[in-house]
């Protein structure tokens, strides 16, 4: 049986939702964020070894929940639901946290907040798989980028210019707010537009061969660039999970009355700066290669690391921010592209996107972890260094051992058909 592309009438039924979701969710899929090194840092008088822990012990919690969200979504058709649950437990989580005040309990909250906050990147992107179809992916994943940071750079102008008036803990009524929101946008999605078989990668391959059942989960440790892809990952977080805590930490420590604002200042600079990247990779990506596009992005990394450590200036500190928009547009826009390349057919597009962010949210836990005990010893410059020396070497494994994914995906479909057999190049 041949696979039946969506409908263009239910793809659009579904564009102007999934526009809402991703502006109204920029404010929750991450919890606080940020803004939790410079609440404990602030108003809880932590130390920044202490911080960096009880964020990676919370990241280490959202890592085991990865693959097994991805492979819910996978197998659900009540991603919708999924959604909506998670964006309640997130703001419930982070909501507790100004009446905690122990280690412990507020380790518990984050990390509460970031296994629920697990579901959201996969069940947004097969979703929007499955509602568009493949040929439109590329530029719906991207309008998806755009609208995410959009919304973030809306919820950081308002936290900011809040902050700056009643404190810090506003921050805590603006998730509430977008939750809110957000909940109101999943509900308008149509769920008859989703096709979930396409949205689980479960479609004909170039050769005209239809795929109905999913690729035995080894495909995972089987696929030889998927592997590759997730240790560029693990070492892109690695670099650029603790750099903007960091910078929080700096401006904070300057003027604790200003460090929420100067935060802000940092992450509308960043993320206006993703939406045209994320709009490029959405138009670009089907023409130009997908390798030469992420490594630019991955470059900016590791210069990025070095700039922070030229000067302490707050202006200077916001505007090396800007490079972030760069690299960490590109790389949110092409991630779910290069892995639905390198999963078509298999029908694992989604655990495979839970199995490679578990993979990078190793690198996240290690980073705030690392660059926390490396300020404690040796200060903020050499913390931004070792980053930076991260960074140059996951760059170098992704020019040097990865292959281009939109090649493999034309000329093969699938790596792996279903059961391991593999495809005869």
């Amino acid at each position: 049986m041949q696979h039946v592309t969506p409908s263009g009438a239910g793809a659009m039924r579904v564009q102007r939702p999934l526009d809402a979701l991703n502006f109204f969710l920029a404010d929750v899929r991450g919890g606080l964020g940020p803004y939790l090194a410079i609440y404990l840092l602030v108003e809880r008088n932590w130390d920044e070894a202490a911080i960096g822990v009880v964020m990676s012990i919370a990241t280490v919690a959202g890592i085991l929940a990865q693959a097994p969200a991805g492979a819910l979504v996978d197998t659900i058709r009540t991603k919708r639901a999924l959604m909506a649950a998670a964006t309640l437990a997130v703001t419930a989580a982070s909501l507790a946290l100004p009446w905690l005040s122990a280690f412990w309990p507020v380790a518990a909250s984050q990390g509460t907040a970031h296994v629920a906050g697990a579901a959201f990147e996969p069940a947004i992107a097969a979703v929007s798989l499955g509602a568009v179809g493949r040929q439109a992916f590329s530029r719906r994943i991207g309008r998806n980028e755009s609208f995410n940071h959009a919304g973030n750079a809306f919820a950081a102008v308002a936290a900011g210019a809040s902050a700056y008036l009643w404190g810090p803990t506003v921050v805590f009524y603006l998730l509430a707010a977008m939750a809110l929101a957000s909940l109101a946008s999943v509900l308008t999605i149509p769920s008859g537009a989703i096709d979930h078989d396409l949205a689980r990668g479960l479609d004909d391959g170039p050769d005209g061969r239809a795929e109905r059942r999913p690729s035995g989960f080894q495909v995972l440790v089987t696929c030889r660039p998927l592997l590759i892809f997730a240790l560029c990952a693990v070492l892109f977080h690695l670099a650029n999970a603790a750099m903007l805590p960091l910078v929080g930490q700096k401006l904070a420590l300057q003027d604790k009355n200003l460090g929420t604002s100067l935060m802000s200042a940092c992450i509308v600079a960043a993320q206006i700066v993703m939406v045209p990247m994320a709009m490029l990779v959405g138009h670009r990506a089907d023409r130009w290669e997908r390798k030469p596009m992420f490594l630019a992005g991955f470059l900016i990394l590791p210069i990025r690391g070095v700039l922070y450590t030229l000067s302490d200036n707050p202006w200077w500190l916001v505007s090396v921010q800007l490079l972030d928009g760069v690299g960490a547009g590109i790389y949110g826009a092409l991630f779910p592209i290069i892995i639905a390349d390198l999963m078509r057919g298999t029908g694992r597009f989604n655990v495979a996107q839970g199995a490679v962010m578990m993979a990078q949210g190793i690198g996240a836990a290690l980073s705030t972890a690392l660059a926390g005990f490396v300020i404690a010893y040796a200060g903020y410059s050499s913390a931004f260094l070792t980053l930076a020396g991260c960074a140059a070497a996951g760059a170098a494994l992704f020019w040097l051992a990865m292959p281009e994914s939109g090649k493999l995906a034309d000329s093969n479909g699938a790596l792996l058909r279903p059961h391991g057999k593999k495809v005869e190049r």
